[in-house]
């Protein structure tokens, strides 16, 4: 099978190389994956640059987060799936817990726990998405803030890909937005994705735009994922024992300087006004929730999508050998477009 492979921690474009390898066999619990679609996501690409929460072992196959396929195969006495079946791969690697394969290669192996079955008038394009932006999104705002129908909920990056899902979860569940954009160009098209309010913090100032928007109650749920100047400006705006979950650091993208990966808090804020400040990581709530609790997050994710509850952008397909272009698309400035590696059906199994 093809397999695209880092060969050393890097630049992408640099330790990238496609080779072929031999299809994997499954053990019992796990089964082989043909897989037919896979993202390419920035947290992908930091992987590889050894700037991530977690590194693999090198050479180790690239794309560390989800994929769509079909079982090509079970381990012995595995049972809850069936050959031919059409899932979604949850392939996030739990911290703590074993390492997992990578998705950008033709066939995988995974452990029957992190697959999902999905419908077949689910695209390619949403199936494999479905396990990291929406999930996160959902967990945001029902788990880690448990936000109520007719609460504000501030969040930053709000064009950004978890951002929309914000929006559009929120409008399901009657919670109301408040949302961080940098370009005023941004402002009108979260207006029609649904965004309540949406302060630009080209031409406002965020911390009075939240006075004046939430009134007197102020908010108190806030999720941020540039963190820096601005995750510093959401915690201020925060009402008096008010939350903000940090789940991304936008603004130290390709930062190597120590000091620019911060959040330069007010100490006073956080004492006299009781405010909590606290991250979230996907890979991490992997690795402390149970397999079904796992599972059901998931399920609930693809019913909301099945529904039209929550929409993913149609990706654009890439063949690995054109695997620098996706990497160049993935990190271009408000590119839109999920690059993702897409493969061919599969050859007869007596080819393998």
């Amino acid at each position: 099978m093809r397999a695209l492979v880092a060969v050393e921690a890097g630049e992408p474009t640099d330790v990238l190389r496609l080779e072929s390898r031999p299809v994997p066999t499954p053990d019992a619990g796990q089964a082989l994956i043909r897989v037919k679609a896979t993202p390419v996501h920035a947290s992908d690409l930091h992987v590889l640059r050894g700037r991530y929460g977690f590194s693999p072992t090198f050479p180790a196959v690239g794309g560390n987060m989800e994929c769509v396929g079909r079982i090509a195969a079970l381990g012995p006495e595995t049972e809850g799936l069936k050959v031919g079946e059409r899932v979604v791969a949850a392939t996030v690697p739990a911290i703590p817990g074993p390492p997992v394969a990578g998705t950008w290669q033709e066939y995988l192996v995974a452990d029957t726990h992190r697959l999902l079955s999905v419908p077949d008038h689910l695209s390619d394009s949403s199936a494999c998405q479905l396990a990291v932006n929406p999930l996160t999104a959902l967990l945001l705002v029902t788990r880690e803030l448990d936000v109520q129908p007719g609460e504000w909920l501030l969040q930053t990056a709000a064009g950004s890909t978890v951002g929309r899902l914000v929006i559009q979860l929120s409008r399901h569940l009657g919670i109301r937005t408040i949302n961080v954009v940098r370009r005023r160009g941004a402002v009108a098209e979260i207006k029609a994705l649904g965004g309540d309010e949406v302060i630009c913090t080209e031409v406002e100032d965020l911390v009075q735009r939240v006075a004046e928007t939430a009134g007197p109650a102020g908010v108190r749920k806030a999720i941020d994922c540039v963190a820096g100047p601005v995750g510093a400006q959401v915690s201020q705006a925060l009402a008096p024992g008010g939350e903000l979950v940090v789940y991304g650091a936008l603004s130290t993208h390709r930062q190597t300087d120590p000091a620019a990966l911060t959040i330069p808090l007010q100490a006073r804020s956080i004492i006299y006004e009781t405010k909590t400040v606290r991250g979230f990581w996907l890979n991490r709530w992997f690795g402390t929730a149970s397999p079904e609790i796992a599972l059901r997050a998931l399920a609930r994710v693809r019913g909301l999508i099945a529904d039209e509850v929550l929409s993913i952008p149609q990706g654009r397909p890439f063949p690995l050998e054109r695997f620098t272009e996706a990497v160049a698309l993935a990190e271009a400035p408000a590119h839109g477009t999920k690059p993702l590696f897409v493969f061919e059906d599969g050859r007869d199994e007596d080819d393998r």
